[in-house]
C-alpha cells in the first residue's frame, strides 16, 4: 500500500470512529423519560424481555439479550421471521418484548405487531425514526436515530448499530444497578469462566486442610519442621500451641536467612528461628484475595486462621495457579 493510500485509509477509520462517537454522545443528550419508563416497564415484567429484530438489527438484538441474561434480566432473543411462524408462542402477556428496527418499517417486526397486541405483551420500540409505524404501534419508544451513518456511502448500518447497541447497554446496565447486582451475581451467570472462578472460588475451595495441613508444635526441633516441610510440600510450615492456637511461620525463604547467621541446625528450636506475626487470611475470604496479599506483601503462601486465629489450613500461590484464579 503507497503511503497516500495509507494516509487515506487512517483518515476514514477516524472519521468512522468519530461519527460514531459522536452519535452515542448525541444520544446520551436525548435522553428523557422514555428511557426511565422503559426501565420501569422491564422491572414489573413478570416474564422474560424478548428481543427481536432483523437484519443487522437482529445481530445488535441477540448481544442485547445476552447483555440482559447475564446482568441479572432474563432476556432472549427471537427472530421475528421465525415468530410468524410459531415461535410467537414463546410470548405471553407476562413479557416484554423490545423491537429494534432503524427505519422502524420492518415488515417482518410490523406484521407481528395485531398479535402482540392481542396476547397484551408490552412493546418498547428502538427505532431511529419516532414518526415511523413501529414507534407510533408501541407502548413505548426509545429514540436511537442517528443524524448520518458512518459509511461514506451512506447505505451500510454503521453509526445506527453502535447506537443501537450502546443504548441496550444503557439499559442493561441501568437495570443492573436498579436490581441492587452484585459481581457475585455475575459470577453466577458465568460459572465457567475465568471471571466466575475469580468471584466463585474461596479459600476454603482451594486450601490445605487435616493432614495435609503442615504444623508443628512451638518447641519442636528445626529439623522436625524441616521434615514437616518437606512431607507436606507446601514450602512453608506453621507453628502453633497445643490448643492449635498460631504463633509462627517457617518457610524455605527463613531457612536460607537461618543458614546465612549459623551453619550449626542441629541445635535449633523453631522458636528460636520462626517468624513471628505472619500473613493470614481467614477462610471465606476470596481466593482473588490471597493473591492479592501475595503479590502486595510479596510473599508465596499464607495461613489460613478462624476468628480466634485458630490455624485450619494453608495454602500457596500454586494453589491458586491451579484453581485458575491467578
Amino acid at each position: 500500500m503507497k503511503n497516500d493510500q495509507k494516509q487515506s485509509c487512517l483518515a476514514l477509520a477516524r472519521e468512522v470512529l468519530h461519527t460514531e462517537a459522536n452519535a452515542i454522545i448525541r444520544l446520551a443528550e436525548r435522553l428523557d423519560d422514555s428511557f426511565t419508563q422503559a426501565i420501569e416497564l422491564i422491572l414489573s415484567c413478570q416474564g422474560r424481555v424478548v428481543i427481536s429484530g432483523m437484519g443487522k438489527s437482529g445481530h445488535i438484538g441477540k448481544k442485547i439479550a445476552a447483555t440482559f441474561a447475564s446482568t441479572g434480566t432474563p432476556a432472549f432473543f427471537m427472530h421475528p421471521a421465525e415468530a410468524a411462524h410459531g415461535d410467537l408462542g414463546m410470548l405471553t402477556e407476562r413479557d416484554v418484548l423490545i423491537a429494534l428496527s432503524n427505519s422502524g418499517e420492518s415488515d417482518e417486526l410490523l406484521a407481528l405487531l395485531p398479535a402482540l397486541k392481542r396476547k397484551g405483551v408490552p412493546i418498547i420500540a428502538m427505532t431511529g425514526r419516532p414518526q415511523s409505524t413501529l414507534a407510533q404501534e408501541a407502548n413505548l419508544h426509545l429514540d436511537a436515530g442517528v443524524e448520518k451513518e458512518a459509511c461514506p456511502l451512506g447505505l451500510a448500518p454503521t453509526a445506527s448499530t453502535t447506537a443501537a447497541l450502546a443504548l441496550g447497554d444503557a439499559l442493561a446496565l441501568a437495570l443492573l444497578d436498579a436490581r441492587d447486582f452484585k459481581a457475585e451475581d455475575f459470577a453466577l451467570s458465568h460459572p465457567g469462566g475465568s471471571l466466575g472462578r475469580k468471584l466463585l472460588v474461596h479459600i476454603s475451595d482451594v486450601m490445605h486442610s487435616g493432614d495435609a495441613l503442615p504444623r508443628v508444635l512451638a518447641g519442636s526441633s528445626l529439623k522436625e519442621a524441616l521434615l514437616e516441610m518437606t512431607s507436606k510440600g507446601l514450602g512453608m510450615t506453621a507453628v502453633c500451641d497445643a490448643h492449635g492456637v498460631l504463633l509462627g511461620i517457617f518457610t524455605d525463604g527463613d531457612l536460607r536467612r537461618t543458614l546465612d547467621k549459623t551453619l550449626d541446625l542441629a541445635g535449633l528450636c523453631i522458636d528460636d528461628v520462626m517468624a513471628h506475626q505472619p500473613r493470614t487470611i481467614e477462610a471465606h475470604r476470596l481466593a482473588t484475595e490471597a493473591v492479592n496479599d501475595m503479590e502486595h506483601y510479596k510473599i508465596n503462601g499464607l495461613l489460613v486462621v478462624d476468628r480466634e486465629n485458630n490455624l485450619v489450613g494453608a495454602l500457596n500461590m500454586h494453589d491458586l495457579l491451579k484453581a485458575g484464579v491467578v
